[in-house]
């Protein structure tokens, strides 16, 4: 086989690979989209029955709101995530610092004594 057959072969299945990767994204962009069911439907039918001109389309009219919708879930799915690891690690956000001095204002308002304020301080830095 030669080297330019070589090279021939794997462009087109690089480049085929990337129509896959574009067709699928773009049917899970539809289906994930707020338009309605009719809406949905004719644009499934146009990518099915015209590939090429309905993808292209596609991503004039709608790749905005496409990129949007991305941008929106990987940030839904970064909060999800510190959400989860934070209330694994049983942390509010505040730290050992802050915890200290909500602690400190308890006891100038005379809410904790002294020892209870040593207790928890302890507690704490433990």
């Amino acid at each position: 086989m030669p080297v330019l057959d070589l090279f021939f072969t794997i462009l087109w299945i690089t480049l085929l690979f990337m129509w896959f990767w574009l067709v699928i994204s773009i049917f899970a962009d539809i289906f994930r989209s707020e338009m309605k069911g009719i809406a949905k439907a004719a644009w499934a039918i146009f990518v099915i029955i015209v590939p090429l001109l309905g993808v292209l389309i596609y991503l004039i009219v709608h790749g905005d709101d496409m990129r949007q919708r991305d941008i929106d879930r990987a940030a839904a799915i970064q909060k999800a995530q510190t959400d989860y690891i934070r209330s694994v690690a049983g942390d509010s956000g505040g730290g050992a610092a802050d915890e200290l001095t909500k602690l400190a204002a308890l006891k100038e308002q005379g809410v904790l004594s002294d020892e209870e304020f040593q207790a928890q301080k302890a507690k704490l830095l433990a």
